[in-house]
């Protein structure tokens, strides 16, 4: 069996204990190599293929990968600032490092990450704000930052920085919303697969409604490399928030800071269950909005969603492809 060829429908047929077995036994040492993309070596132990096989995709464990997951959905990194005639600098240091990322209970994704998380850190700024990106490259293979948005073109990220060497990506910060950044370096789903992405917030000078403010990196993760994803997530991790709700208080403002950087797939999208938000796409207000239960987003896309809940309860979100949802992106508002 272990040398057999599985899809995600058949993991899906086997139900969530089956699916959580196989994936432990066979994907975690089955993985191709990408042309310019380095075999991920073996990490996988026997103690690993034997506890995920007694498990299931929505074990309410606190789990490292919960924890991540847990973190980056209100962790927001404004850098170091300093003030320069009247102007705010910002100064962010950023590492690529190939780290094991735990992406559902005893499953392990050899990574390629910026500062040890898949998605990396949500950067965060305010419009005309100087920046400075201080970019290291630890990792076995060249990379970049390409950050979405206006800037010179120097500082565009296409230019490979090698394993070893540093650079520093200077530029203002425009235009105000939600923007993403990511590896640039060939070939490119390789690169954006292994996780090399994340959110990149440039808030308006007049500042927003004040909310209760949540970062949504939408993903995927092909354990095997043959271009179909085994697990779907928010921030990382699959099914992080189904035995462990996001907290909410009743009537008040949700904010909701969307991406979908899923790769090998086409679209991914957002549905809440029971209520209607407010999309804004690339978060600018002067972008026309929508009022509804569901979006879709390709990759790359990108908005900001408002909210409130009227009534106490549970609220699922998911997203509405059906076999996305079951293989880990799915997840509860608890409005308290």
């Amino acid at each position: 069996m272990s040398d057999k060829k599985i899809s995600r429908r058949d993991i899906l047929k086997l139900g969530t204990t089956g699916a959580m077995g196989i994936a432990g036994s066979i994907y975690l040492n089955k993985v191709a190599p990408f042309s310019n993309v380095a075999k991920a070596e073996n990490h996988s132990s026997s103690h690993n293929s034997h506890n995920v096989s007694h498990t299931t995709m929505t074990d309410p464990e606190i789990t490292e990968g919960y924890k991540m997951a847990s973190r980056l959905l209100t962790e927001f990194d404004y850098g170091v600032t300093e003030l320069s005639n009247g102007r705010t600098i910002r100064k962010y240091e950023v590492i690529a490092i190939d780290k094991e990322i735990e992406i559902a209970k005893g499953i392990k994704f050899p990574g390629w990450t910026y500062n040890g998380t898949i998605p990396g850190p949500t950067f965060r700024c305010t419009e005309g704000d100087l920046l400075e990106f201080h970019f290291t490259n630890q990792g076995s293979h060249p990379h970049s930052i390409h950050f979405h948005g206006i800037h010179p073109p120097e500082m565009d990220g296409i230019e490979p920085i090698a394993p070893g060497q540093s650079f520093t990506y200077r530029f203002e910060a425009k235009p105000y919303g939600l923007q993403i950044y990511h590896c640039h370096v060939l070939p490119l789903r390789g690169h954006i697969h292994k996780g090399l992405y994340g959110n990149f917030i440039i808030d308006p000078k007049t500042p927003r409604e004040p909310a209760k403010e949540l970062n949504m990196v939408m993903n995927a993760f092909d354990l095997d490399l043959d271009g179909a994803n085994e697990f779907y997530t928010v921030n990382g991790y699959a099914f992080a928030f189904m035995n462990h709700p996001i907290k909410i208080k009743k009537d008040e403002l949700v904010r909701i800071y969307l991406s979908n950087l899923t790769e090998f797939d086409l679209l991914n999208s957002f549905h809440l269950h029971a209520n209607y938000f407010t999309y804004i796409p690339t978060g600018r207000n002067d972008n026309p909005s929508q009022f509804t239960d569901t979006i879709m987003q390709c990759q790359g896309e990108r908005g900001i969603l408002e909210v409130r809940f009227p009534y106490k309860g549970k609220y699922m979100f998911h997203a509405h492809v059906s076999e996305f949802a079951e293989l880990g992106w799915m997840g509860f508002f608890e409005v308290e």
